[in-house]
């Protein structure tokens, strides 16, 4: 598997990333806006207020004032804000909580347009210059990838709650996945405790359709021609699989759409242990 940060691609499905979004919501009335999410504490809502934060965050933003009406929350104290990064999307969800959806995506609009600018007028040498971000200090290429990653996972969050169908192949799944993707040999083998000398097979169906072999060595990582036949094989739905990574699907209750072939048991560890995303 390859890594992409082609600068075109990655702002182009960013750019329409940014608009996926803001036509999901397009016309939700107030009930909908306050939908639970999958995520811990956050509606639909809150959900559109955290890519806010962050891109505002982006442009050196800072967040907004507290409402005199609404309560003074200590954010560290809420059960789901577990670092520093999960503190500062909190204080941007917090703030942006009590106002009303329309002027929510308003402030959406406005903010991605001015990412948009700033990304169009960025340098090469800053493109590529390392950037802190969720993942350690990287090039901003990659945080952009990231960036896209975060969004389209955030999508799949909103449209699954509403019950929307969006479209979860394509070049923006494509590069997403690929971001996602990164992490999953490091996962099977130290979170998985996939042991030394095994193969875990992943058959993808649906939408990101694919196999991928990881091969656990000294350190795990992706090939393409295994050299035997693998450890355990598992059959899921890519869209299962990135819901699984994300910690937004119970893994025991999704153990029975999942088929094992081989070692069953080290399967179903992988299985129950996938969650990692921030």
């Amino acid at each position: 598997m390859t890594d992409t940060f082609d600068r075109t691609e990655i702002t182009t499905l960013l750019s329409e990333q940014f608009d996926a979004l803001a036509a999901l919501v397009d016309g939700l009335d107030e009930d909908r806006w306050r939908t639970p999410s999958p995520l811990p504490g956050w509606t639909v809502f809150d959900v559109l207020s955290h890519v806010i934060g962050t891109e505002s965050l982006l442009l050196g933003d800072k967040p907004p004032a507290r409402d005199a009406q609404a309560p003074d929350i200590d954010v560290q104290t809420l059960p789901h804000v577990r670092n520093e990064i999960g503190a500062l999307n909190e204080i941007w969800v917090q703030r942006l909580r009590p106002r009303p959806g329309t002027e929510l995506l308003d402030l959406y609009r406005e903010v991605t347009d001015r990412r948009r600018a700033a990304l169009a007028a960025m340098d090469d040498a800053s493109w590529t210059a390392p950037s802190p971000s969720p993942i350690g200090e990287v090039p901003y290429a990659r945080f952009m990838r990231v960036r896209l990653f975060d969004c389209w996972m955030h999508e799949l969050d909103i449209a699954d709650v509403l019950g929307s169908e969006v479209d979860e192949g394509g070049a923006r799944g494509e590069l997403a996945f690929a971001e996602f993707a990164y992490s999953l040999p490091r996962v099977v083998a130290k979170r998985g405790k996939a042991p030394a000398g095994s193969l875990i097979t992943l058959e993808l169906t649906g939408p990101l359709a694919r196999t991928l072999h990881i091969e656990v060595a000294d350190r795990a990582g992706y090939v393409d021609t295994p050299a035997g036949e693998p450890t355990v094989t598992l059959g899921l739905d890519s869209g299962l699989l990135v819901r699984l990574g994300g910690g937004r699907v119970d893994a025991e209750a999704a153990l029975d759409r999942i088929t094992f072939r081989g070692d069953a048991e080290l399967g179903r560890r992988v299985v129950r242990n996938l969650a990692f995303t921030i």
